[in-house]
């Protein structure tokens, strides 16, 4: 049998095949991440654990928040063939405007502690994929620092009420003055959940040097350096808070607020306002009689009652009765473009990401925020194609079920 002969490579045959420089930096190993997964092992191995473990955990058992994955890991899509796709648009409109994506960054606390940059850093990714940011009332940078960070983008903010009315009314007069002309009043935190990651770590705000973190800082010394050298962690609109988190919301919050409540917020708010933390259809029915812009379908990402209800599972029921007088969004568990054309189809306007943009900060500030802001759009891009559905507006529920 005649053998193929032989011959040495040519440079150029050679280059192609030999391993280039290893990629060590940070900005590198985040631009190859290949999706949120990537990111999250990339924000384990730079943040303490204490800090990591606030991000990634939810109350008690973690039931809540590991049955909202699964609820999209039984998601089944039903494509379509045989047709133009060519183009696959994403724009939707949100609450009388239109944004690049289904997307909303939604609201979480103490963000400068995932990183220096915190929220302006996550309002500047915002800005640039032209969707919209929700500042946190328990956020540690100003209303006005986040507009001036990202003029351009579309600001919201997130309220909690707390027990001093004044206070509630200063803030939301803060947001107001920043140009925020959405308003996200969260409702499904009366009182603080078991966030048992949180106590094992005696976790504080600001974080505190413990025999622990001192171990920590040995292997995460980038995290510690920037967290020393930088403006001392505090929150913008809350004042001698207790240092513990289960305290603070005790302390703070106020347990005995009722839909009667959402006038006198109202009253002091001209622009949308939308009520987050809806788990039941009979809830939603009486915010939506009583006028409210949107209700956001959400456990709290886990955070708060473990064991409640599935937000996808629920979503279709919430779309059915009040879809046609407010808008519904859907909030936990989104980790992918895939799940947001998964939300989409089964009724919601767009899908509230926290966790998700979270790890993207943790792993390297406002470009890992972009990343997954990045991922997300191609992610959904390419859903809609392989579906065969020629925009993100022909998703419905005839091309998905849950198994």
């Amino acid at each position: 049998m005649e053998r193929q002969p032989r011959r040495l490579p040519r440079w150029r045959e050679l280059r192609a095949v030999v391993p280039g420089w290893p990629r060590w930096s940070r900005a590198s190993r985040i631009a190859d991440a290949a999706d949120v997964a990537d990111l999250r092992l990339l924000a384990r191995r730079r943040a303490p654990r204490m800090v990591f473990d606030y991000v990634d955990g939810a109350a008690e058992g973690e039931l809540s928040m590991a049955r909202a994955r699964e609820a999209f890991a039984r998601v089944e899509f039903s494509p379509r063939v045989l047709r133009d796709v060519g183009d696959a648009p994403t724009a939707v409109e949100v609450l009388g405007r239109r944004i690049a994506m289904p997307v909303v960054l939604g609201p979480t606390g103490f963000t400068r502690m995932m990183h220096r940059d915190g929220e302006r850093a996550v309002a500047r990714a915002a800005e640039r994929a032209g969707v919209p940011y929700t500042l946190s009332t328990m956020g540690t940078t100003p209303a006005a620092d986040v507009a001036a960070a990202a003029p351009g983008g579309w600001n919201w903010f997130q309220l909690y009420a707390v027990r001093d009315r004044a206070r509630n009314l200063d803030t939301l007069a803060q947001a107001r003055v920043a140009g925020m002309d959405v308003l996200v009043v969260t409702v499904d935190v009366p009182v603080a959940g078991a966030r048992l990651r949180d106590v094992r770590h005696g976790l504080t705000i600001p974080p505190a040097l413990r025999w622990r973190s001192v171990l920590q800082a040995v292997w995460r010394p980038a995290w510690w350096f920037d967290f020393l050298t930088s403006e001392p962690l505090r929150f913008a609109t809350v004042d001698d808070a207790p240092p513990d988190l289960a305290g603070l919301t005790n302390k703070m919050f106020d347990p005995s607020v009722t839909v009667r409540d959402l006038e006198w917020i109202r009253s002091a708010w001209n622009g949308r306002l939308v009520v987050k933390g809806v788990q039941r259809v009979d809830d939603a029915e009486e915010l939506a009689a009583v006028g409210v812009d949107g209700i956001v379908v959400s456990n709290h990402g886990g955070r708060q009652l473990d064991r409640a209800v599935t937000p996808l599972e629920l979503l279709p029921r919430v779309v059915e009765a009040v879809g046609e007088r407010t808008e519904v969004f859907l909030d936990g568990g989104v980790r992918s473009g895939a799940d947001v054309a998964a939300a989409v189809a089964l009724g919601a306007r767009a899908c509230f990401v926290g966790r998700a943009y979270l790890y993207g900060l943790m792993a390297g500030g406002e470009p890992g925020v972009r990343r997954v802001l990045e991922l997300l759009r191609a992610e959904l891009v390419r859903t809609l194609q392989l579906l065969g559905v020629g925009d993100v507006g022909g998703l419905g529920p005839d091309v998905v079920r849950l198994r």
